[in-house]
């Protein structure tokens, strides 16, 4: 799985996950979505950002490929792999497709204060190039207060 953010002006985009999605309804979330066979992670990233917020190639550039996360999420019963990537915006105008319900621009620092999918704050500073922080999960897997 990858995980994107697009980066505009010290702040990040998210996006809150629609009733539609398969997990993590109604969570926030950065651009994600599952590496199919054959692809690269970093195919992946590109496509992803074209189809779930409606970003043109020449509107977003490549910053950082991170190593990927890899952590258990005890609700969803499933391990995780997460590539995260952070991309500078570079004019998207964003539309978000049927996976969303809204979006955000938020300070890095800010993210802790919305209920995410599980590790986002750790997908983000290791996109960020920052140290990884290790944080403890509540009973859903998301990050405890």
């Amino acid at each position: 799985m990858v995980t994107c953010f697009l980066r505009r002006g010290g702040r990040v985009l998210v996006l809150k996950r629609s009733q539609r999605v398969g997990t993590h309804r109604g969570l926030w979330a950065g651009v994600s979505g599952y590496i199919e066979m054959g692809e690269q992670p970093r195919e992946t990233a590109f496509k992803e950002l074209q189809e779930e917020v409606s970003a043109r190639i020449g509107q977003f550039r490549l910053v950082r490929e991170a190593p990927p996360i890899t952590f258990e999420d005890p609700p969803s019963g499933k391990v995780w792999t997460v590539h995260p990537f952070l991309f500078d915006d570079l004019g998207v105008d964003v539309h978000t497709d049927w996976e969303h319900t809204e979006h955000r621009w938020v300070r890095p620092e800010e993210l802790g204060s919305l209920e995410t999918v599980p590790r986002l704050e750790e997908v983000l500073a290791a996109a960020l190039g920052g140290r990884v922080a290790q944080r403890g999960t509540d009973e859903k897997g998301r990050r405890a207060p």
